[in-house]
């Protein structure tokens, strides 16, 4: 009988590192972009036109600091919320702005489900795209929160203002690429800043 004490746990393991895995970054495909400059944690980034599902609040409302209820609103829609019932792939990252009339929580959405054509939203969701743009990007660890995140956007302004580069006039994005269980040290986090480009 010994042996057979071993063997539920051991199921319990792997059951566990399973949904780890199968729900961790690693796992999960992210938006593509082209690096062409990197320089420690800073990079300038080139991404195509990025299809999205968007849920806003306005900044009085208390909720809109941190969007909260905006992700579920968000994995309802892609879980078969939406007018064809139909499910769509998690992609990271997760972004996040906060501007001074309202703030925004997207999901990126999977390039197959763009081409195919994105059913329409039946709730507070909405469908929005960022058109393409070069992006200055400073990436970082940890827990983010809000005073970890002003501290890091001072960091790139001041580098995106050393490399002679002129962000737009538009709201930070904050990036965040992992579930909530995944242990802080290895979180991803990103500030991207929308640089202008001379036409």
């Amino acid at each position: 009988m010994k042996p057979m004490l071993w063997i539920i746990p051991a199921l319990v393991l792997v059951a566990v590192g399973f949904f780890f895995v199968s729900n961790s970054r690693a796992a999960t495909p992210t938006a593509a972009y082209k690096v062409l400059q990197t320089d420690g944690a800073f990079e300038i980034r080139e991404y195509e036109t990025l299809h999205l599902a968007k849920v806003s609040l306005p900044a009085s409302d208390k909720r809109s600091k941190n969007m909260d209820g905006g992700f579920m609103k968000l994995f309802r829609f892609i879980d078969g919320q939406n007018e064809r019932e139909e499910k769509i792939s998690m992609t990271t990252p997760v972004l996040m702005e906060r501007g001074e009339k309202e703030s925004s929580m997207s999901f990126v959405m999977p390039k197959d489900s763009v081409v195919k054509g994105l059913p329409t939203p039946k709730s507070e969701v909405k469908l929005a795209q960022i058109p393409a743009v070069k992006v200055a990007a400073i990436r970082f660890s940890g827990k983010s929160n809000e005073t970890q995140e002003v501290e890091q956007l001072a960091l790139l302004e001041a580098w995106v203002k050393k490399q002679n580069l002129t962000p737009e006039k538009s709201t930070p994005l904050i990036a965040y690429y992992d579930p909530p269980w995944t242990p802080s040290f290895m979180r991803r986090n990103e500030i991207l800043l929308r640089l202008h480009t001379p036409q």
